[in-house]
């Protein structure tokens, strides 16, 4: 009878505890993490990590009381010159600091109050106990030496799927994730989970059409990704060490690549390197609701090694497609390259390409259209052939494009290689009223042949 009393006991503890921790698991997670003494957070056993030493995360008393945040207690982060980049804190998984929890509409967006000396990425990102994670959301501050509260929305991440160690119960923070060349404290504070409005706009968020088909001839094209060629074989659109999220999808029938929570993302192609040393541009098409700068980098590699780099950034307009059409010379240009000692001097092995922009860690681009294409410029011989001309130069409203066979097409593109302008059958002028003052790449299709002369418009 006293064992059945026991027995009786210990099913009776067992269910309480299923019980609780179900209500835990309905609850949610703990917050906000404020830190305080009777609070939630500065209890908890966080582990520091890659940061050489790893200096015990601090709570203090809030070393600047002032502004947005005038509580008591914050945690205080150590980043050491030393440290990787990449070095954070954790939450203890597999306990009830955090508390397991699932995403949901009223969860996914997340706050944090940061105090920096320094413009950095903060990093968030959350797992489980057997490890499943997503890459990091990063967003970096604006302000320094006062507190500021960023915004990081989750709203695109997934659940750890079925069979990978349950719900998400562990918060990682990544403070400073950035190269070094101090040791930086930083001072973080009151993380809160919150509710997703979508106030956007139907059509706002997403392209409602494709991107523009491609005109060039196949034989004068190097394509790695597009409906309108035969593609040549990449490794991964996605590597390991990306971050970033990338989601196949179609419109309107036609393939397109979204990535987001965008930092950077790799596409890799070292089972066939791209010996671009014959091709004159390289092509992308770009659509972005929400991108500042949108950066694109080639890197040419010696077997694994990497030989030489270069990247270049564009400022592109929201909630259109843009077609940008990148000189491979403007690659090796110390002019426009974003890092001058890094130019892509050599291009016959092409082993990846990098997009990355900004806002960092929350850009979100759609992409299309992915090749290398041959100038197919003609000859002067061809040119007098045909009586090609285009004038004036400098021209201000009117441009006039003559030729003795049907010009078919007529591109513009800026400066940084974005098309601007699209003229199908040009009879004998074009208006360019609309371009603002600068200089230009027209591009004149005739026939099979490609004729391509600068413009300064003023």
């Amino acid at each position: 009878m006293q064992y059945a009393k026991q027995k009786y006991f210990k099913m009776k503890k067992f269910t309480i505890t299923l019980f609780m921790m179900t209500c835990l698991m309905a609850i949610g997670q703990n917050g906000p993490i404020d830190f305080e003494d009777d609070g939630i957070g500065a209890d908890w056993t966080w582990t520091v990590f890659e940061n050489e030493s790893n200096p015990d995360l601090e709570i203090i008393d809030n070393p600047d009381p002032s502004g947005i945040n005038t509580s008591d207690k914050v945690a205080q982060f150590t980043a050491l010159e030393a440290g990787q980049p990449f070095a954070g804190c954790e939450s203890q998984s597999g306990g009830m600091d955090l508390g397991p929890f699932t995403w949901d509409d009223d969860n996914r967006i997340i706050t944090i109050m940061v105090w920096k000396s320094e413009i950095s990425n903060v990093g968030i990102k959350f797992a489980n106990p057997a490890g499943w994670a997503q890459p990091e959301l990063l967003v970096s501050n604006t302000v320094t030496n006062e507190w500021e509260e960023l915004t990081f929305d989750f709203s695109d991440y997934i659940n750890p799927p079925d069979g990978e160690g349950g719900p998400l119960d562990q918060i990682i923070v990544f403070p400073d994730f950035q190269n070094r060349d101090s040791d930086n404290v930083v001072y973080f504070d009151n993380i809160s989970f919150g509710e997703h409005n979508d106030n956007s706009e139907p059509g706002d968020e997403e392209p409602m059409e494709p991107a523009p088909t491609p005109t060039e001839d196949e034989e004068d094209v190097y394509s790695l990704f597009s409906n309108a060629y035969t593609d040549n074989p990449v490794d991964t659109w996605l590597t390991e060490w990306s971050q970033a999220q990338l989601e196949d999808l179609q419109i309107q029938g036609v393939d397109t690549k979204r990535y987001f929570n965008l930092d950077f993302a790799g596409a890799e192609t070292f089972g066939a390197p791209v010996d671009a040393t014959e091709y004159d541009f390289f092509h992308v098409d770009v659509w972005s609701n929400n991108a500042e700068l949108f950066r694109v980098k080639l890197a040419n590699f010696i077997g694994e090694d990497l030989d030489n780099e270069g990247e270049i950034a564009f400022e592109i307009a929201n909630n259109e497609w843009v077609s940008l059409e990148i000189p491979l010379a403007d690659f090796a240009d110390a002019d426009l390259v974003t890092d001058p000692s890094n130019l892509l001097t050599n291009r016959d092995a092409i082993s990846q390409i990098i997009f990355s922009g900004t806002p960092t860690g929350s850009l979100e681009v759609y992409i299309d259209n992915v090749y290398f294409s041959k100038e197919s410029l003609s000859s002067e011989e061809f040119e007098a052939e045909v009586g090609f001309s285009m004038y004036p130069n400098p021209a201000r409203n009117v441009l006039t494009i003559e030729s003795k066979l049907q010009v078919d097409e007529v591109k513009i593109f800026d400066i940084s290689g974005r098309l601007v302008k699209s003229v199908q059958q040009v009879n004998t002028t074009l208006d360019i009223s609309d371009l603002k003052d600068g200089v230009y790449m027209v591009s004149s299709k005739i026939g099979d042949h490609m004729v391509v002369r600068k413009l300064i418009k003023q």
